[in-house]
């Protein structure tokens, strides 16, 4: 035999009826307050009563008047109707200076270097109650999106699930990182030039060739690549103190500086542009769409376009 269940007869819309009838003490005023028909809210008034047990509005006379069930109830349907309208109003802006939260953000040690201090910045000035944490890099983009672990990727998104939510946000060119006084610094840099200096490569993976290794075949030259290293500030840090060459991320040419070359500056690095036609690098934030309508996530977005790409942020509407 079925055990009935009070949830069997659950509707929210009940609610909002009982509600507008126990206050208007009229079907028809109860009907216009719901922009329905007069003969549509006596029927919900029907099952409202075979649902309470209750004929809760009676005839006297001319009006209609509540039963003592109706009147113990007039203030709590009330009550929930306010209830669910909040509970099925979105959610608007938020105040950042209200957030208390921690942000996870992956990043390669140059990225996190750049964003950082930025990031911080604003969150002193808007967003007092929130902190950030920088992870490394996964070495193969692991599923820290998906499983809530990051909040936010930043760098050269490819491994995405296909789920993810990415937005570029600047696209940069390769510049050779020398110190002040290295050979290369004077004069105007050359492929062969380049291919004769000694090189230290980046990467998370321990190879000792990239893109710049194919633009160089093209000229029937090769480089030596006597260090890899896993981040972009270690590589920097041994070309300012040898004569070693690192690549550097920079601006497009004619656009503003980026953050993400400040620290090679600080370190005195000299940036040279690269004779030879390398595949630009972008620049992006992933995350997962659980977190595209969540206003203390649409702050951090929002602070990351401000900090990497100042120049536009505020002036070209970004996706939210």
């Amino acid at each position: 035999m079925p055990v009935s269940s009070p949830f069997s007869t659950l509707d929210a819309n009940l609610a909002v009826a009982l509600d507008a009838l126990l206050t208007e003490q009229s079907v028809t005023r109860a009907a216009a307050r719901l922009h329905t028909s007069p003969a549509a809210m006596s029927r919900t008034l029907a099952r409202l009563r075979r649902v309470l047990q209750d004929p809760l509005l009676v005839r006297a006379g001319q009006a209609m008047v509540p039963t003592p069930r109706a009147e113990a109830l007039r203030d709590e349907a009330a009550a929930v109707v306010r209830r669910l309208a909040a509970l099925l109003t979105p959610s608007g802006e938020i105040d950042p200076g209200t957030l208390r939260r921690t942000f996870t953000v992956q990043a390669s040690d140059l990225v996190g270097a750049a964003l950082a201090p930025g990031l911080l910045e604003l969150a002193r000035r808007e967003a007092p109650g929130v902190s950030l944490r920088v992870s490394a890099e996964e070495q193969e983009g692991g599923p820290g999106l998906r499983d809530g672990r990051i909040d936010l990727e930043i760098g050269a998104i490819d491994h995405v699930d296909p789920e993810t939510r990415v937005e570029d946000l600047v696209t940069l060119r390769m510049t050779a990182g020398v110190r002040a006084g290295h050979p290369l610094a004077d004069g105007t840099l050359t492929p062969a030039g380049l291919a004769a200096a000694e090189h230290v490569a980046v990467s998370r993976r321990g190879r000792f060739t990239g893109p710049l290794d194919v633009a160089l075949a093209g000229h029937g030259l090769g480089r030596r690549v006597g260090t890899v290293l896993p981040g972009h500030l270690a590589a920097m840090a041994l070309a300012a103190a040898g004569d070693v060459v690192c690549l550097v991320p920079a601006a497009l040419q004619d656009e503003p500086p980026t953050p993400l070359s400040d620290a090679a500056h600080a370190m005195g690095l000299r940036l040279l542009d690269i004779p030879l036609p390398l595949p630009p690098v972008k620049i992006g934030m992933a995350w997962h769409p659980r977190h595209t309508a969540d206003g203390a996530h649409q702050w951090l977005r929002g602070a990351v376009r401000r900090v990497l790409r100042p120049a536009t942020a505020s002036r070209v509407p970004a996706p939210r």
